[in-house]
């Protein structure tokens, strides 16, 4: 695994939460805005967090945003419009914090998506005036993070869990199925008689987490037997759970239960793909 991810998650996590001590060379900013220089920007369109990344020239966090937002469904983008304005949005608030106007940046999608829908997903970023230079799945995308050579990655979010399976720096395999943090909340909701925004809430709440966590055991064990049915027939000794809804204390025991794998969860599991997908994007600006 990546020798310097600790560190690498840190500098995300202080990124953002609104740190920022870059700033661009202005003899590379073009009269448009523009950065000429080399930066990296990548959109994760997640079913339940949107998030955008800018790396620097050395593939280091200086700028990003997140938020909450229900514009994507299983992968699929079901809110074109609103997709676009929250990007737009995001877009005009990192560039504020840089001083440079981004120009272009990759995106990524669940494994198994039928290409028309990830066509639709590089729209959002056309439409949100940047040019979609990269589209990745998220689970390889969370592997140019984390870097590892055999295992297998598991990117649960918002409605999906993908899976890839890696040997010698290889996806040999990859999938992904229906199940995530959304239904997570669907079952606090459901038991706890919340609406879902405040099941949301309650889900992300500390204080809440270790009284919710019996109602959401059967959801996590689900997650489990999903990856268990696709890791089977390969050589699989460790598993690497990245995406927000990883973030739960206990999903990890849950699933090394389930698959009888040792399971792990790399720093800030919700940084991990959007870090990856920003690496996946070649190019920023005119001339870079």
């Amino acid at each position: 695994m990546n020798p310097n991810l600790p560190d690498l998650l840190a500098q995300t996590d202080r990124i953002m939460s609104g740190s920022n001590g870059w700033h661009p060379n202005p003899g590379l900013i073009l009269p448009s805005g523009a950065y000429r220089g080399a930066l990296h920007v990548g959109v994760d369109l997640g079913t339940a967090y949107t998030v955008l990344m800018v790396l620097d020239e050395n593939y280091r966090p200086i700028a990003g945003e997140y938020q909450f937002a229900e514009v994507v469904r299983d992968g699929l983008v079901v809110d074109f419009v609103g997709a676009v304005d929250l990007l737009r949005t995001m877009k005009s608030k990192a560039e504020q914090k840089l001083g440079i106007k981004l120009t272009s940046a990759a995106t990524a999608y669940p494994p198994g998506v039928p290409q028309a829908e990830v066509r639709a997903t590089a729209n959002v970023l056309e439409a949100a005036e940047l040019d979609c230079t990269g589209l990745i799945d998220e689970p390889t995308a969370a592997n140019n993070v984390l870097k590892i050579r055999d295992g297998a990655i598991v990117d649960v979010g918002g409605g999906t869990t993908g899976i890839a399976i890696f040997e010698g720096g290889r996806a040999v395999y990859t999938a992904d199925e229906p199940t995530g943090g959304t239904h997570f909340s669907l079952v606090i909701a459901g038991s706890t008689g919340t609406t879902f925004e405040q099941a949301e809430a309650l889900k992300k709440d500390p204080r809440e987490q270790a009284r919710l966590f019996p109602l959401i055991v059967p959801v996590m064990e689900k997650v489990g037997t999903i990856v268990r049915r696709h890791i089977d027939g390969h050589r699989v000794e460790r598993i690497y759970l990245v995406g927000g809804t990883c973030a739960y204390p206990g999903m990890d025991q849950v699933v090394e239960e389930v698959t009888g794998v040792e399971t792990v969860v790399p720093g800030n599991p919700l940084f991990v793909t959007p870090l990856g997908i920003a690496m996946h994007n070649t190019h920023q600006g005119p001339g870079a």
